[in-house]
């Protein structure tokens, strides 16, 4: 279908709210949101009027000025992002898309507000800094890799740390989703992955129906959370000190937690930090936009598909988000110098052993059922690239 500068274009269902910097532009039939800047939205107003689309081209060119102004190309951009629903009114052929249904509207907005509320931010931050200072008055409360090791047994350790994961990320995702309900919005529970960890991921997509200021709570949920968690474990560390099977429970707890929270800082990766620095500074999208920057210092990794001009007004920001990706890389190769390798190489000391024992020996079956447990996990982080490869 053509569109031609003496068309009348008829927009599908949209809300439109203002942004920090820009608009945010909602398909209320796709649930799609599009972040545009303030010449697109005066666009779509006067297409909602009834203009043709030459006479909004001349009158944007009036008010903006400095810009350049190409109705025919943001009116391409509307049609294929299936934003247009007729053209000199006749209906446009959209492709069929199941709608993903989003779940736990079973749990209250009042539910969720009781752990989302000015009263709970201020415990979670007062637990926040207790925590930070109980480390650093007793740095024996500091994680070491032996902690995964509570048992002789490898194959009981893979048990135990692969259920406390399980639940503790349960808990670091039942945050985001309580927070979610508490402005009463859907959401769902997802598999993913971060680097080479299988992970649970809670659609955070309806969040753009808020404020801004209001987004921040929804991506510091889990890690209020995990607070909360850290905090009773270190206590139970302090409390039962003579108890070896508390002791190895909380330090395996304290463990999981303490990496999860190192991990939020690494910026390179999507996490809820991420995010919150995202969502602070207004400029969205930095993961993309960020690689011409990283590129300039690491020229292997040019890409040329950037416009150096496009991302003039938040260059600044971008520049401070590459520092923070440099930073969390250094982070990420001294969390695994000082704890995963060291693991491999404990467990390798502890299993390696086995293969060489007799099928009858309770050696040998740890090791073989160790492999299959390593062999389980890759699979589900394989199976995770798949879905985010082919998906893209």
């Amino acid at each position: 279908m053509i569109i031609a500068l003496d068309s009348h274009l008829m927009l599908v269902p949209i809300n439109i709210r203002k942004d920090k910097k820009h608009y945010i532009v909602e398909d209320k039939d796709s649930g799609e949101f599009y972040e545009m800047p303030e010449i697109c939205i005066d666009a779509i107003n006067l297409m909602n009027q009834g203009d043709r689309l030459g006479e909004i081209e001349r009158k944007l060119k009036g008010k903006y000025p400095d810009d350049e102004v190409d109705i025919l190309d943001f009116a391409g951009q509307l049609l294929e992002l299936e934003l247009i629903e007729e053209i000199e009114g006749v209906k446009v052929e959209k492709k069929i898309q199941l709608k993903e249904a989003k779940g736990f509207l079973w749990i209250s907005s009042k539910f969720g507000k009781l752990f989302f509320n000015k009263f709970t931010y201020l415990l979670y931050i007062s637990l926040f800094v207790i925590n930070l200072i109980l480390f650093i008055s007793k740095p024996s409360l500091i994680p070491h890799h032996e902690d995964i090791f509570v048992f002789d047994i490898m194959v009981l350790n893979v048990i135990l740390w692969m259920t406390f994961t399980f639940f503790l990320v349960l808990i670091h995702e039942f945050g985001h989703i309580l927070a979610i309900r508490a402005y009463n919005l859907p959401t769902k529970l997802e598999i993913g992955h971060r680097l080479f960890f299988v992970v649970f991921e809670t659609d955070m997509s309806s969040i753009w129906k808020l404020a801004p200021k209001d987004r921040n709570v929804l991506f510091l949920a889990g890690l209020c959370f995990d607070t909360v968690i850290l905090f009773i474990s270190l206590v139970c560390q302090l409390v039962f000190s003579n108890s070896g099977i508390i002791i190895g429970l909380t330090s395996l707890a304290v463990f999981d937690i303490f990496m999860r929270i190192a991990f939020q800082c690494c910026f390179y990766m999507k996490t809820d930090l991420y995010f919150v620095f995202e969502n602070v500074s207004g400029c969205y999208n930095l993961m993309e936009n960020a690689n011409q920057t990283i590129s300039k210092w690491f020229p292997i990794l040019k890409n040329n598909s950037l416009d150096e001009t496009e991302f003039e007004s938040e260059r600044k920001t971008i520049f401070l988000y590459a520092i923070f990706c440099v930073v969390g890389i250094v982070l990420t190769i001294f969390l695994y110098a000082k704890y995963y390798i060291p693991e491999i190489i404990h467990a390798a000391k502890l299993l390696l052993p086995g293969y060489l024992k007799s099928p009858t020996s309770l050696a040998f079956w740890d090791a073989v059922v160790f492999t299959l447990q390593v062999g389980i996990f890759l699979i589900l982080l394989l199976n995770s690239w798949r879905k985010k490869y082919l998906k893209n």
